[in-house]
């Protein structure tokens, strides 16, 4: 594998046994595309997850500041 793929997929996040997974799959196109639309879907899921943690922190920070405020 060209050391430019390799350092994309460990920024990408991939961890080892990913890399390695994508390594076998040598000349099949279509699975190593696979592998990285669900390893993409992976990572947009956790943001989605920070996302809600996020919309709770800014309400609860709401509800003080309202609190506050009466």
């Amino acid at each position: 594998m060209d050391d430019i793929i390799r350092q994309n997929l460990i920024d990408a996040g991939c961890d080892k046994n990913f890399i390695e997974r994508y390594e076998s799959c040598g000349c099949d196109k279509k699975q190593q595309e696979k592998m990285l639309s669900a390893h993409r879907k992976e990572l947009l899921d956790e943001v989605h997850e920070k996302e809600r943690c996020i919309s709770c922190l800014d309400y609860l920070v709401f509800m003080m500041k309202k609190e506050e405020s009466t």
